[in-house]
């Protein structure tokens, strides 16, 4: 059965069919002049004959952007306060016209000069549909904006459930997975800055009752904007469900003077019938296919020095760990917090953000001589910055108290250290303050590779030096479309810098900031017992080869836990793989593990960030046990990880089922680095419908074993 995307009969009206395709799907709607456009349809791929069928099945004509005024007894996209004090607004379709892939649908108030263009892009190269709405003041006087969604989605369907991630620092992207009851749904970040260090502002809703990872229909969608935002899901009855996205309406009235356009964030979704994985599958695609930055390079092992040295870095230090590295295997170093500040010296976390120059007590010869030293040892190197913050204890702060966020009457709550505060990112002169942070360190370093861009703040003070006092309520917007000018500008400047985005771990992570970054740091959290959770929610709506997944200490500095290297190594190999500790405290024995394991993730590095990855055993489930694996593109390879994280008398490994593979090929297994005794299938051959049906029996023994199993077609 097809998911059904409207909630009401439709009028007998004759419509204008717009089909909005991707290779896999279909985005039905009806677009007639002087009325406003209609969902009907969203799921599998139409042919156009079938409109027919949508209409007869009555399954038809829910308001593709509703706004509030007329009719307006559900949640709305859009609000608007016109100059005359109406705060109504009826759209009508003026004309509709196609730009490369883009459909653009033309609106128009009936009867004031107030201009919706709602916006559909759906590409050859992924499943995934985004759309948004341009919003035009065409009226002799300003317009408010209350409320201004970027789109809708809607469902009719009993039994749905959904799917969201929420968390906190160390804990992110936690899942949780429940009905959809009667009831309105809000998930919402207000934090300003760091908007998903708590929710997440991506859902998945299952149309088959409890979700299920690889079979039964499923809708995603994402919201891709770094700034607060709100997605009320309302339910009506049993099967009515309407999800709409958009920026926050908050404190974030926005008004548009004489001829100003505003454009609002994508939503972009999927539509799969292989479960929660389809979706996923969908959005990694679609993230490598243009939507992450350099989403086809394949990203390099690093080191990077916190854990190991924390603020502590100075030459000799670095290098010691830049030799650990490369006796590994490694191919990046990456030098943490810690490396700048004269006059005020970054000992601690409470002084010399914005002073980005180089403690030259600590580095006599600068960051260059680090660069030399790690090209000297066939090595890349990288640097930490936290560009959009600042302490005041700081030289930037001294010169320039009116950068940041606050309002001058107030006195300042201050973050990190009891002296951190967020700059101002709606004003130029702080956006050609930040671009100039990364301009200067290439210009001084022209080989520089890499990048760790952090963020460890809210906007605990709210006011605007640089706003005009009738535009505060525009700070939590324009602050990122700031950001977005400032990260534009670089990326035209470095278009092949890798850029790595931290917020205190995963606070940031959203589709907003990704044409932008080249990755983003999962967790401050390195715990690999709790990393098996946090990687496998994150993974829902982002691509492996983005998640950056380390080798920490142990006992882990986090938790405490003693766990044993391997199974540190097996969590972080289904990522971008790194380290955070020093390789000299590794054992002789240890240090020779890790070598063999850097080794052999360059050879199955193309499968796990370039290929399919398939979740098949969850750690939610509450079994102790998890397993996923990853399947190349033409199903040539596929690597599986399996890990059991708890341990008790009878606690049995399940028979491991696998997916993905070709069921008409034959696979060779070879297992790597087991501690495990071997057991049949090692060396041997399996029809790929085998291994997914039947499946193989691997025991584990021990709360922290795991096993590493690639599989190569015959």
């Amino acid at each position: 059965m097809l998911p059904l995307l409207a909630l009401a009969a439709s009028t007998a009206a004759p419509a204008k069919d717009v089909f909005i395709n991707t290779p896999r799907t279909t985005l039905m709607l009806s677009v007639n002049e002087g009325e406003t456009p209609r969902i009907h349809y969203y799921g599998t791929r139409l042919r156009p004959g079938q409109a027919r069928e949508v209409y007869d099945a009555m399954s038809i004509n829910y308001d593709a952007y509703p706004a509030f005024g007329r009719d307006s007894f559900d949640e709305t996209a859009l609000s608007v306060t016109h100059a005359d004090g109406n705060m109504s607004t009826e759209l009508a379709v003026t004309g509709m016209r196609t730009e490369g892939d883009v459909t653009i649908i033309s609106m128009k108030d009936k009867k004031y000069d107030f201009f919706v263009d709602l916006c559909y892009k759906a590409g050859a190269a992924s499943d995934v549909i985004e759309t948004w709405s341009v919003l035009r003041n065409g009226e002799k006087k300003a317009v408010r904006l209350e409320q201004y969604a970027s789109g809708v989605v809607a469902v009719r369907q009993e039994g749905a459930w959904l799917t969201h991630f929420h968390g906190n620092w160390g804990q992110e992207a936690q899942m949780t997975e429940e009905p959809l009851t009667p009831g309105l749904k809000t998930i919402v970040s207000h934090d300003g800055v760091r908007t998903a260090m708590g929710e997440r502002a991506e859902v998945m809703l299952s149309l088959d009752g409890r979700p299920a990872e690889n079979s039964g229909r499923v809708i995603g969608a994402a919201l891709c904007w770094t700034g607060n935002y709100k997605l009320r899901i309302d339910t009506r009855g049993k099967h009515c469900h309407t999800l709409v996205a958009g920026i926050d309406d908050l404190h974030t009235a926005y008004t548009l003077r004489p001829g100003e356009t505003f454009t609002t964030p994508e939503l972009a979704m999927t539509y799969s019938t292989e479960g929660k994985g389809g979706v996923s599958r969908a959005f990694h695609r679609w993230g490598r296919a243009g939507k992450l930055h350099n989403g086809r390079a394949l990203r390099e092992i690093l080191l990077n020095s916190w854990e190991g040295v924390y603020m502590n870095v100075n030459q000799p230090v670095c290098e010691q760990l830049m030799d650990g590295l490369k006796e590994l295997g490694g191919e990046l170093f990456v030098v943490d917090d810690g490396w700048f500040g004269r006059k005020y010296r970054r000992t601690y976390d409470d002084k010399a953000l914005g002073d980005w120059v180089t403690d030259t007590e600590k580095l006599p010869d600068g960051i260059p001589a680090l660069v030399r030293a790690a090209e000297a040892r066939g090595l890349k190197f990288g640097i930490w910055i936290e560009p959009e913050m600042v302490n005041t204890t700081s030289e930037l702060y001294e010169q320039h108290p009116d950068w940041v966020v606050a309002h001058p009457t107030r006195e300042l709550s201050k973050g990190r250290g009891g002296t951190q505060l967020v700059l101002d990112m709606s004003n130029p002169k702080v956006q050609d303050f930040v671009v100039g942070i990364v301009d200067g360190l290439v210009r001084e370093n022209p080989t520089l590779h890499y990048i760790k861009w952090d963020c460890n703040m809210s906007m605990q003070n709210f006011g605007s030096s640089y706003l005009t006092a009738d535009r505060q309520s525009h700070l939590f917007v324009d602050y990122h479309l700031g950001l977005r000018k400032a990260l534009e500008r670089i990326r035209a400047a470095h278009p092949s810098l890798v850029i790595q985005l931290c917020a205190s771990g995963g606070g940031r992570v959203n589709w907003g900031f990704m044409p932008y970054f080249d990755e983003f740091w999962v967790s401050d959290n390195t715990d690999a017992q709790q990393r098996l959770f946090i990687q496998w929610g994150t993974s829902h709506f982002f691509p492996p080869m983005a998640m950056a997944q380390h080798v920490s200490a142990s006992p882990n500095h986090q938790t405490g836990r003693v766990i044993p290297l391997k199974f540190r190594f097996d969590v972080a190999m289904t990522g971008r793989l790194g380290m955070e500790m020093k390789p000299s405290d590794l054992s002789d024995d240890e240090r020779s593990y890790a070598k063999r394991a850097m080794a052999f993730y360059k050879e199955i590095r193309p499968v796990v960030q370039l290929g399919d990855q398939y979740r098949l055993v969850s750690p939610y489930d509450g079994n102790g046990f998890c397993s996923e694996m990853f399947v190349s593109e033409d199903k040539s390879e596929a690597v599986f990880f399996c890990y059991k994280f708890q341990n008790y008398v009878g606690l049995d490994a399940p028979r491991w089922h696998m997916a993905g593979l070709d069921p008409d090929a034959s696979y060779r297994l070879e297992e790597f680095g087991s501690t495990e005794r071997q057991h049949f299938f090692e060396g041997k051959s399996f029809a790929g419908s085998f291994l997914m049906e039947t499946g193989i029996d691997a025991p584990l023994s021990g709360q922290f074993a795991s096993r590493v199993i690639r599989l190569r077609r015959q």
